[in-house]
């Protein structure tokens, strides 16, 4: 059953994206608010542990499926499992990511496991953006844990967009792909943390096949006392094509650590990394003071630009 709350919110994701909402399931508070299937596309409850089951049919093309996640209670601590199972000449949009709001003093954290075993010959856009709000006053911690493994068939695409600004006191992200012979993977990475907020990132692509592209793309930016960590690491065991590009701003006493690792066991593997980390430059900052904004706007007109 579809709450008030639930049909707007299903509105508003619609205006957003400019495409009806089709198959969803949403998540409050480690229970289920509202769930839909459709024709092409199957969502049931695990029965062994919490969680999910997306089953899309062959040949589902031009569908969305939604699965946002809200936690509302402070000290509410869950973890879940999400499987996605995507047939064979596929081409769908899946949109996930979760949002704490925490007006209490405790800590409210969500781990959550999502699998991909994707088809031959699919595409895939995967979209997951995390959200973390603390009422003024309050002293509640925002902890979120994603993990993310996606199988790849062959001549299948993926591109995974994570988006993490502001708001989440800690988190550590695990990424792997597996990819075989034709298929590719493109993953864009935005974050920025503030405070004294920790991120890690782990990612590991395995480019298996012949033909198998990877492509990473890293934006993060760093202020206050906040730290962050990005371990990417490009394997190529076979004739294949992986770039790896991470690039950094920090700020005020912010630490980052970029670690890119490139591994080829196979002579025709051919891969490339790149890593920068550096402050706003000043002659940008006094370019934008010229034309009337003051110092601090100035700096969050550039990193709203680097981020976008």
């Amino acid at each position: 059953m579809i709450t008030d709350i639930d049909a707007k919110l299903l509105e508003k994701i619609a205006d957003l994206t400019g495409k009806p909402v089709g198959a969803f399931n949403i998540r409050k508070d480690s229970g289920c608010e509202a769930r839909q299937s459709t024709e092409h596309i199957e969502i049931t409850p695990k029965t062994d542990k919490p969680g999910i089951e997306i089953r899309i049919k062959d040949g589902t093309r031009d569908e969305v499926c939604h699965i946002p996640v809200i936690i509302s209670k402070s000290g509410l601590s869950e973890m879940v499992y999400n499987d996605f199972f995507v047939g064979d000449n596929c081409d769908v949009e899946i949109i996930a990511g979760c949002g704490i709001h925490n007006s209490g003093c405790d800590e409210s954290r969500h781990d959550g496991v999502h699998t991909f075993y994707i088809g031959k010959n699919s595409r895939v856009h995967y979209a997951e953006k995390h959200y973390g709000e603390v009422t003024d006053g309050e002293t509640g911690k925002n902890v979120m844990n994603p993990q993310t493994i996606v199988y790849l068939g062959e001549g299948s695409t993926m591109q995974m967009d994570t988006v993490q600004i502001r708001g989440i006191d800690s988190t550590k992200r695990f990424t792997k792909f597996v990819c075989e012979a034709g298929s590719e993977v493109v993953v864009t990475e935005r974050l920025l943390t503030h405070g004294k907020q920790i991120a890690e990132s782990d990612m590991e692509i395995q480019l298996n096949g012949k033909d198998a592209k990877g492509r990473v793309i890293s934006r993060s930016v760093a202020q206050d006392q906040s730290e962050q960590v990005f371990y990417p690491r490009m394997v190529g065991n076979a004739e294949c094509f992986g770039h790896v590009q991470c690039d950094s701003i920090i700020m005020g006493d912010a630490r980052i650590k970029s670690i890119p690792a490139i591994e080829a066991l196979c002579p025709d593997a051919q891969l490339v990394h790149e890593a920068a980390i550096g402050k706003i430059a000043g002659d940008q900052l006094l370019k934008l003071e010229t034309l009337g904004l003051t110092h601090e706007e100035a700096e969050e007109t550039i990193l709203k630009g680097f981020l976008a």
